[in-house]
């Protein structure tokens, strides 16, 4: 993980701690970087979510693009896989997302993708690193002046390419689903009707109504009460729910039952597998998925890749190994065969249409795959104790002393945030009460000692 970029991008709290400041000298190291690398004024597009701070991070950011002689090519508000899909579309040099994904609105984040659509390589990140936090002042003098500086265009109504991309991976026209869709007041605001209306289905849209300061409040892949409760009022067949950027996706089924991620990508590699779409037979996942997909994959002749937490590490060994379906329990999950990143939309429509094919309703598809019990306890530190929390010996032995109580059966994960200040404690188990009293102890004591 790098010094200003994260796993998922430079994140913060809007103009206080990711500043306009920061943000332009992002935007100028981008431009240097890209103008070397590809001896040509480079082309950059630009999407954002709804937050009210993005128009603030965009103005800075695209002024420190233009300065050292990019041109601009705005997107307005756009899914994150919007911008990913649409880089290469649009063959430009490199594309940005400003979106702090499922943060509260306080939040705000800078993503940057290669002209290929994928994340951008850590070592040409860290080359924008080093302008921004080592060499600032060779910015400077590497601005340009007159006919030299960036042009700036504004596009609007260009996501239409990216929505007909998505809904055209699957068949889910002719369907006569009773849908619902909780876009999180975010970015799926702008895309969803044009995804997913017209296809002979009733689709509702719910919290799709931003106003700067309501993305991801209590709504969206991370607050699904609302999205259980109008699916259960409306007789719905299926609901989805996104996040902020549009990039996840979590299901709830017709009885207001939540199908996460882990259960998402098993029904897609059963699917997949028995069709022999599924690359070398293998689903990509994380060490944070369930125990019971362990069992559901050998119970039905699927082989598991585990990458760390992260959704460009499970980009990274697909393209390393080939493999071209993955994701993570949170909802982020790639059809590699159609993005380059992960798309809740996408995965929306993958369930509508595997729904029309087999005709069976959410509920049994997602009965494959047995969920065990699962706790996270989420303990925030320091800053300065990134990392170092590890090195305490009081908080290695109660993680290895609850180890042993399980005695082989479940398992625990404690691991830093890479968005967040935020140590994360996860155990899985048969026995609820058993593994949450054991979760909080650990908190208990990391708490204790990273205050």
């Amino acid at each position: 993980m790098g010094r200003l970029f994260g796993t998922d991008g430079a994140r913060g709290v809007a103009v206080t701690e990711l500043t306009c400041e920061t943000a332009m000298q992002i935007g100028r190291a981008a431009a240097a970087v890209l103008c070397s690398k590809t001896g040509h004024r480079p082309k950059v597009v630009i999407g954002k979510d709804t937050r009210i701070s993005s128009d603030i991070m965009e103005a800075a950011l695209t002024a420190g693009l233009l300065s050292v002689g990019a041109d601009v090519v705005t997107l307005g508000t756009v899914p994150t896989p919007a911008v990913a899909y649409l880089v290469r579309d649009m063959k430009a040099d490199a594309g940005v997302m400003i979106s702090a994904s499922h943060n509260s609105m306080e939040f705000n984040g800078i993503k940057l993708f290669a002209g290929n659509g994928y994340k951008l390589a850590d070592d040409i990140e860290e080359e924008i690193e080093g302008y921004v936090l080592d060499r600032p002042e060779e910015l400077l003098d590497l601005q340009k002046s007159g006919a030299d500086v960036g042009r700036l265009t504004h596009l609007r109504d260009i996501s239409d390419r990216y929505a007909e991309h998505v809904r055209n991976t699957a068949d889910v026209d002719g369907s006569t689903l009773r849908i619902a869709l909780d876009c999180a007041n975010g970015s799926a605001s702008a895309t969803a009707e044009r995804i997913f209306g017209g296809t002979g289905s009733k689709v509702y849209l719910i919290n799709c109504d931003p106003d700067g300061v309501n993305i991801n409040d209590r709504c969206g892949s991370t607050h699904l009460d609302r999205l259980v409760e109008f699916v259960r009022e409306n007789k719905c067949d299926v609901g989805f729910a996104f996040d902020g950027d549009a990039d996840r996706c979590l299901a709830v089924d017709n009885e207001g039952n939540i199908v996460d991620g882990d259960k998402l990508i098993a029904i897609f590699a059963k699917d997949m597998n028995e069709h022999g779409s599924l690359v070398k037979g293998t689903a990509v996942v994380t060490v944070m998925t369930n125990l019971g997909f362990t069992f559901f994959a050998k119970e039905n002749g699927i082989k598991m890749c585990t990458t760390k937490v992260g959704d460009r590490y499970i980009v990274e060994q697909m393209l390393a190994e080939g493999y071209n379906m993955g994701g993570e329990q949170s909802g982020h999950i790639i059809f590699h065969d159609f993005a380059t990143t992960g798309d809740g939309q996408l995965t929306a429509v993958q369930v509508l249409g595997i729904m029309k094919r087999t005709g069976k309703s959410l509920k049994e598809l997602a009965s494959i795959m047995e969920r065990y019990p699962q706790v996270m306890v989420n303990v925030k530190i320091e800053p300065d104790l990134k990392e170092q929390w590890k090195n305490i010996p009081e908080i290695e032995d109660i993680i290895n002393e609850k180890e042993a109580e399980l005695n082989g059966k479940g398992r625990i994960l404690v691991r830093e945030s890479g968005t967040e200040p935020l140590i994360r404690v996860m155990i899985e188990g048969k026995e609820f009460d058993v593994i949450n009293d054991m979760a909080l102890e650990i908190a208990d004591v990391i708490r204790a000692y990273c205050r």
